[in-house]
């Protein structure tokens, strides 16, 4: 996998249940399901920010849009 490298030292109840809920769900070791819980917390609280300021949430649309805007014009 390519991307950063992050050293977390997990209690041993916690790294003990991601053991447990991986082998449950057929995942592969409790590294991945920790890199899985992570991914689905950032996007949580990603949805959170974006339901805090809407405009944020369309900003690409936007960009996207003001792309195809310009495209428009040249042809």
């Amino acid at each position: 996998m390519a991307g950063k490298a992050l050293r977390v030292e997990l209690p041993d109840e916690l790294w003990a249940e991601l053991r447990e809920v991986s082998h449950a769900l057929g995942i592969s070791s409790a590294g991945e399901a920790a890199v899985i819980a992570i991914a689905q917390w950032t996007a949580q609280r990603r949805a959170e920010l974006d339901d805090r300021d809407p405009a944020q949430r369309y900003f690409v649309n936007q960009a996207l849009d003001e792309l195809a805007a310009g495209a428009d014009k040249k042809k």
